[in-house]
């Protein structure tokens, strides 16, 4: 709860009041690593920040899973266009570490952004933040090489090697881990 309070208190100023009735409707939920926080087919009711952990969005194709994002400690995380829209999500949310998470849910949020002018910031700023990092990630299919999204992701994340395993990393950048593979060699 602590590291979630300092992050808030960095992005948006509030009172003392608006914090603990925010605070209170937080929830705390915990993932073992491998966990299903999602799966296909439910309906994202939170918005939530990562305290302790990593997150994987993943979508199943032809019996190959594919990765497309990744969510980090200190970060917010959320199947935001389930939860925006309350509809059920096309893909899966995995913890690939043991998990902390502070949630709120779609209902709770509502009422904090009626009662708090600090909650509506908090929301705004974890919308950006989530279609910040959703328009980073289109950009770099759009405009770099398999080897340049490899070396941004860890530009980004360098501690990202030591705790994914590759065949993510390489389904995340849109390659083989055998390509992959061949990369690393090159650079190393």
């Amino acid at each position: 709860m602590k590291a979630i309070q300092e992050y808030f208190k960095k992005l948006v100023p509030f009172t003392d009041s608006d914090g603990s009735f925010f605070s209170s409707q937080l929830i705390k939920r915990e993932y073992k690593k491998g966990e299903l926080i999602l799966s296909h087919g439910s309906t994202e009711n939170y918005l939530s920040f990562i305290e302790k952990g990593i997150i994987r969005f993943y979508t199943v194709k032809e019996d190959k899973e594919i990765t497309f994002s990744f969510a980090f400690e200190n970060a917010f995380v959320s199947a935001y266009d389930s939860f925006l829209m309350q509809t059920p999500v096309q893909y899966h949310v995995q913890a690939l570490a043991d998990t902390i998470l502070w949630s709120i849910s779609y209902g709770d949020l509502q009422e904090v952004y009626k009662e708090t002018a600090a909650g509506q910031q908090i929301g705004r700023k974890a919308a950006e933040e989530l279609f910040i990092k959703k328009s980073k990630r289109e950009m770099a299919f759009l405009q770099q090489s398999a080897r340049e999204r490899y070396e941004s992701l860890f530009a980004e994340n360098p501690v990202l090697l030591q705790k994914v395993p590759l065949k993510y990393i390489a389904s995340y950048i849109g390659i083989t881990p055998q390509a992959l593979s061949r990369i690393r060699k090159r650079i190393s």
